[in-house]
This record gives C-alpha cells, structure tokens and sequence, in this order.
C-alpha cells in the first residue's frame, strides 16, 4: 500500500511541475541562464513533423522541479492548494516541506549563504585596560573573599611557572610548559564551577587544579616523577590528574578529551546530577576531527558541557589566520546549533561572569555551551620551543606589559581597597619559598620502582607483559650506565 501511494503521489507531483515550471530558455541570444530559477521565457512553437522529445529532455525543457507539501496532505487539499499556486510555482503563501529538524520554506531566487557575516562578532568584556568598569557592563558580583583568592592564585600560578620553567632549563625536570598571559583563563573559569563539575583539561590549564586545591607539593611531585607522584611516574612532566578534585589527567594528544566530555556530561545528567563538565582546548584543536565530533555530540545529545576555547593565537608556529577562515571559533557553534560567546580572556572578571553563566545554563537547560576566550600565549609553546622564531619579539612584549591579565586584575582589586603593595611583596616571596622548599622535597623522594611500568593496567597481568618486565630487567643487568641509578631495579 505504502509503494502504491508513493507511486500516485510521485505521478500527481509530476504532472503538477509539468503544467507550472517554465520551459527551458535557450542558451543561445544572451538569453537567461537554464540555472536560473523561476524563469518565465516563453517556450518556443512546436515544429509541425518533428519528433517527440524524451522524456529526460522535456523534463529539462520545463527546468527544476519544485518540492512542496509533502506530509498528511488529502487529495483535495493538494488540488485546491495547486489552484492557488502562482504558474511559476514559487511564490511564499507558505510553501514549505516538513523535512526532518523542521520546516522549511521554498523561495525563488537561488540564494548562497555567504562566507562569513559583515562584522566580526563581538567580545565580552567587564574591566578596560586600566582595570576599571566599563560603563553599563554586566558581570556576576564577586565576593571580596573571592575576588582576593583569584588574585593571589592568579599570582601563584605565575611564580610557579616561572620557577618549574627554570628548573627545567636547570636539567632538574625534562620538560616544562607555562601559562603566561592565560592566567585569568586558568583561575577565573574555576572559580565559577563547583568542585562537583568534571573538568577535562588541555594540557596549559594547571591554574584550574590550582584552584581546586592541588598543592604546590603535588605539583613538583608530578613534574619529577617520583614515587608521590599519582601517575607513578609514567606520564610527562604537567599531565596533572586528581580522582579526588575531579580533574581528568592530561593526555598530550589534541582535542582527544572533547568526545570524553560530552560522554561525562551525558552521565551526569542521566544521573540527574547538579553538576557538569568542562573541557578546555586551544585554537589549534578545533582542526581535530574530535572538535566538531564532540560538538554535534553534544549538541544531539543535550549534554550539559561547557567547550571552553582558549583562541591564544598560536598553535604552536601556526597563527589562527592559517587554522581557520571562520570568525574564530565562536561562530562554529551555530553550525551545531550549540549556544556560544565570546569573552575577553585577559579580563578575569569577564570570564569569570561568562562561564558561570555558562554554568547555569548547562545544567538548568541541559545544553553545551561553547566559549571563546580571545587571548595572548606570552611564553614559548613550551621548553622544546622558541616562539621568537616565528613571531615578532615587539608583539609578544606588548601582550606581555599592555595586556598583561594579573596586572589588569590588580588594578581592580587594589581599587576597592582589598589589596596592598606589602600584601604583594609577602605573597610573592611567601609563594617563591614554598615552591622551592616543594622542588627540595620531590627531588628527595625516591623514583617508582621499574615494575610500575607494567602495572594498573591489567587486574592480573599477562604473560606477554611479564616476558617484557624480564628482558628489560636483562637489558639494565647488562647495560647499567646506560639506564638511571636512581631507578629501584
């Protein structure tokens, strides 16, 4: 019954377009283009004798074929609807098709989307460059309490970069990475969650488990790898990770964590839990296929996660005008149907306001929300890079003094009288000898022993990885100075 109908309805549709589309202009004469839409050149007189065109020609005399009205239509309806329809088929009064996702309506004129909107979209910001109010801005109130404690580990961040950052140029740790100029993006955006919402890091984002009470201790343990060290070693220096604050760890792949987010904020809300997840990524991560897979993921879903770009203008050497010819990254959230904005990064009160908004919306609506943090990486990409070899030395020291996030933030708090410059001096030398006193300590502490190379894995572990722990414990036997002493065999 259903091929039946189906075959009526395509004939009825048929001999609809044949007695309303027009012919096929001629291509010769300067005359309309074939591809043109709606084209009402007249068809020229038959020739008497001549034969019958095919069927595929006649169809293309009379040009497109017009789709309309194709769901719980009767018989009478659509004849009395084609008695009001224009001869050229294409006129408004309502025609549209009920197509999967929702109506759409039929215009006459063929149409391209542009490439891209006539302004750029704009940027949320609260506090100007001289860290006052911007007139008539709207951001979450903070708390003096708050408001102190992002400042100082804003500041805390920034000296343990610096010194982890030595230290490695010291040959005491193997690799290092900063976040200079981000530190508004790290500690303001975790200021607005709760320590119940899940986060799924980067990797340049140690000021969020800062916040959430990882120790400096904690830290130096990781970078050196020692037997405190969580990950017992096997992980590079800065893949943080914490079961009890809810911070996944780091994994050096990029944008692999975004799919993993949407499926934690999908658990979340199946549980009906008061709470989200966020993932945090670089402009050069949205090239990963994973973004825009976690993206319309998430977007089907109705998974209650926060898409935290920080767009720092730099993937490495690579510059944002060679990742993308989009508005930045904001803009790709329409694409997914996924609500977004975009945020001044350097602006500790903006982004704060703008992810607890986020927040809300997330869990109250269950729906993603992407955020865009425009920024500026003042250090290299890491110790294994030098930026100044691909960006001009004068931009980086005016991000680095003009559009500095701490100072900014600074002038705020100094201005409602919250913050002094002893207060500044005795935090700073106050964070400097806790964080050396940690560095002391992690290089103290003994090395995991080789077998925790083949543990954590498996309950019980195989005969394949039992042969490999013997012939690398051969291989050291034979070869001692080539392996380090300060490894229990």
């Amino acid at each position: 019954m259903a091929a039946l109908w189906l075959a009526r309805a395509s004939s009825q549709l048929a001999r609809r377009a044949a007695r309303r589309l027009p012919p096929l202009p001629s291509r010769h004469g300067g005359e309309p283009s074939p591809w043109f839409l709606g084209s009402s050149v007249a068809a020229p007189p038959p020739v008497l004798g001549s034969p019958p065109l095919p069927p595929l020609e006649r169809i293309a005399r009379r040009g497109f074929c017009s789709v309309r009205r194709f769901a719980g239509e009767s018989s009478a309806a659509a004849a009395a609807a084609d008695e009001e329809e224009p001869e050229n088929g294409f006129a408004g009064g309502g025609q549209a098709i009920d197509f999967p996702g929702g109506k759409v309506s039929f215009v006459a004129e063929m149409n391209f989307l542009p490439e891209s909107h006539g302004e750029r979209i704009s940027c949320y910001r609260v506090l100007d460059d001289d860290g006052r109010t911007i007139s008539g801005s709207r951001f979450q109130e903070v708390s003096k309490e708050v408001a102190l404690k992002m400042y100082i580990e804003m500041v805390t961040l920034q000296i343990m970069d610096n010194i982890f950052y030595e230290a490695q140029r010291q040959g005491r740790i193997s690799f290092y990475l900063t976040s200079n100029g981000e530190e508004a993006i790290n500690i303001a955006s975790a200021a607005a969650l709760s320590i119940d919402d899940i986060v799924l890091p980067q990797y340049r984002e140690p000021g969020v488990l800062l916040w959430r009470g990882f120790t400096l201790q904690e830290f130096a343990n990781q970078c050196f790898g020692n037997s405190m060290d969580y990950g017992k070693g096997r992980q590079m220096p800065i893949h943080y990770g914490s079961n009890r604050l809810n911070y996944f760890t780091v994994s050096s792949p990029i944008a692999t964590q975004l799919p993993h987010a949407v499926g934690a904020a999908y658990s979340l809300k199946m549980d009906k839990k008061d709470a989200c997840a966020i993932t945090y990524f670089g402009d050069g991560g949205t090239s990963e296929g994973d973004f825009h897979a976690a993206l319309n993921f998430a977007a089907v879903m109705d998974a209650p996660v926060v898409f935290f770009c920080r767009n720092n203008g730099w993937a490495i050497s690579t510059p944002t005008t060679e990742q993308f010819r989009s508005d930045g990254v904001v803009i790709r959230g329409q694409a997914y149907g996924i609500r977004g904005i975009r945020v001044d990064g350097n602006d500790a009160l903006a982004v704060y306001s703008a992810v607890h908004a986020a927040r809300e919306m997330a869990i109250a609506e269950g729906r993603p929300i992407l955020v865009e943090a425009l920024t500026y990486r003042v250090g290299h990409h890491s110790t294994s890079d030098d930026s100044t070899k691909y960006r001009p030395v004068d931009e980086i020291e005016h991000w680095r003094t003009a559009r500095d996030p701490i100072s900014r933030y600074r002038k705020w708090v100094q201005g409602n009288d919250w913050w002094s410059d002893a207060e500044e001096s005795e935090l700073r030398r106050r964070v400097r000898k806790e964080l050396l006193q940690a560095i002391q300590v992690a290089e103290r502490m003994p090395k995991p022993p080789i077998a925790e190379l083949f543990t954590d894995v498996y309950d019980q572990i195989p005969s394949n990885l039992r042969e490999q722990e013997r012939l690398l414990r051969e291989t050291i036997m034979k070869h001692p100075a080539d392996y380090p002493t300060d490894v229990p065999v």
